[in-house]
């Protein structure tokens, strides 16, 4: 329910779009303005955002704040929205990275200011649609919102070199897994609405139905399963189908990359929880062995290309790879612990990861160069940038006390808890973390100054450091009391665990041996 009667998820919504839209009137040649009325309106959203978790009832599961209204009645879509435990956080960290990405292109982006900010504010509009939208009609619309800001962003601010075959790759990628998913959605629209007499997109509504499962690949439920799988895995992305990430952050400008992996990645994730656990879980058992083994192999084989990448954006754009290998194993745990440290791990991967990408803008903006070699001994001239470095660096290797602890740990947890191999395997991800996240850090702040570029660097400024102290903070918040948002998270989570245990009964009463390989609990 929305206790306010007020329109708060529209407002953090539509904020972001007229503020593109106040753009359009404003003379291209008022960069200052263009710029200072984009970052008022993503730290106002910001703000505006910070009322959720604030208003939110922290022991239901159930959908809250909710906003409904009419809009195509003739097929069943309405403009649904609302925020559970699953949303909330996600919602509040793409607003936050939304502002810091206007913050750092403040001074690194020259060319065509006014069209490069519209496009960063409509995307935040389509990320934030994405987590808030409860009827697939919507949910589709802002989803697909998304892809065309991004393709610009990479397309014409990317670094010149690959940056076109780059923006192409990432849209023809995230476009087929859109359109595949979008025949998932029409067969759920199309069945619930034989079975009840009522066509509609409403998510809520279309997950009570129960769609036929067989222990067959060819049953109802495991085909759309799969037309899900294939566009969230796409956007997570998952091995195999992660080949476009790499050149898409290395090509991006540096909020293009923030934004692609703080929140766009996320959105595969979130799909997965939302849809694929909560609206088809006999198919999800089903599938547990495969999603498990891909999982796996993202965490290993994303940790051993970092260890011989050069290029410092790349290798950040493989951990991320390995990274949301962790969030993709959790989540197919099926238990409290793991899907609950998914989620979390999902938010803390947003981040420190995006702090990377800040990091490798920032000292690009110097050097014009993201190659390892071209550095070394940088602490000695930027110690203040190599502070921070190093506190996001621990976050982003597990260290206890920050952020990525607390959601690895719950993983690891709930993996072990259904079977230890898993658990196994997945350590080696983390001792391989490690391995590249210092060996990177050590060729490029320690030893002396070797190269004398170098040599007369400029530390960080004040705006350039504000765009690390929000996140450095919340990583030490989350990782020394994660408590308010475990509480958030836990009862929605636990909604779906309970929905994966019922449907568990029914895949176990039939042969299946697809299933044979998951451990009894």
């Amino acid at each position: 329910m929305n206790v306010l009667n007020f329109p708060l998820l529209s407002l953090i919504t539509f904020l972001p779009l007229l503020a593109a839209l106040l753009l359009l009137f404003i003379r291209r040649e008022r960069e200052g303005l263009i710029r200072g009325v984009s970052l008022l309106f993503t730290v106002l959203t910001f703000i505006v955002s910070l009322w959720l978790p604030v208003l939110f009832d922290f022991g239901s599961g159930e959908m809250q704040l909710v906003e409904k209204a009419s809009w195509i009645e003739a097929m069943g879509v309405s403009y649904y929205m609302g925020v559970d435990g699953i949303s909330l956080w996600l919602v509040c960290l793409s607003t936050l990275l939304s502002a810091l990405s206007v913050l750092c292109s403040w001074d690194s982006i020259t060319d065509r200011v006014k069209e490069y900010y519209i496009f960063l504010l409509l995307l935040e509009t389509g990320m934030i649609g994405v987590f808030l939208a409860l009827d697939f009609f919507l949910f589709y619309v802002f989803w697909e919102i998304v892809l065309v800001p991004m393709y610009f962003l990479i397309g014409i601010w990317g670094h010149p070199a690959r940056r076109l075959y780059a923006a192409i790759k990432f849209f023809l990628y995230t476009l087929f897994g859109s359109v595949v998913m979008l025949l998932g959605i029409l067969a759920v629209y199309f069945y619930a609405g034989n079975q009840t007499g009522r066509y509609t997109f409403d998510i809520l509504e279309l997950m009570k139905i129960s769609y036929p499962w067989s222990p067959s690949l060819v049953s109802f439920q495991n085909l759309v399963w799969l037309s899900f799988f294939l566009s969230f895995a796409i956007k997570v992305p998952m091995f195999p189908f992660h080949t476009w990430l790499p050149d898409a952050h290395t090509e991006a400008p540096t909020a293009g990359s923030v934004i692609l992996a703080g929140i766009l990645l996320k959105m595969g994730g979130y799909g997965f929880v939302r849809f694929n656990l909560g609206m088809f879980p006999e198919a999800t058992w089903y599938f547990v062995p495969f999603m498990v083994t891909l999982s796996i192999v993202a965490i290993i084989y994303g940790a051993m290309v970092c260890l011989v990448q050069q290029d410092m954006k790349r290798l950040i754009a493989f951990s991320s790879v390995s990274h949301m290998g962790f969030v993709t194993l959790g989540m197919f745990a099926l238990n409290m612990q793991g899907v609950q440290g998914s989620v979390l791990q999902m938010v803390n991967h947003g981040l420190s990861t995006g702090a990377l990408f800040l990091i490798v803008g920032l000292i690009y903006d110097r050097r014009h160069t993201r190659m390892i070699a071209d550095f070394g001994g940088l602490s000695t001239v930027m110690p203040i940038f190599a502070t921070l470095f190093a506190i996001i660096m621990f976050s982003s290797i597990g260290l206890p006390g920050l952020n990525g602890f607390v959601g690895e740990f719950l993983i690891l947890v709930g993996a072990f808890h259904v079977d230890w191999r898993w658990a196994a395997f997945a350590v080696t991800g983390i001792v391989l973390g490690a391995a590249y996240m210092l060996w990177l850090y050590q060729r490029t702040m320690f030893g002396i100054v070797t190269h004398r570029e170098n040599s007369d660097l400029l530390d960080l400024n004040f705006r350039e450091a504000m765009t690390l102290i929000p996140i450095v903070i919340l990583c030490f918040w989350i990782g020394l009391y994660p408590a308010p948002f475990l509480r958030a998270i836990e009862p929605s989570v636990k909604k779906v665990v309970t929905h994966l245990d019922k449907a568990r009964k029914v895949v176990e009463g039939g042969p299946s041996p697809t299933l044979s390989a998951v451990p009894k609990r």
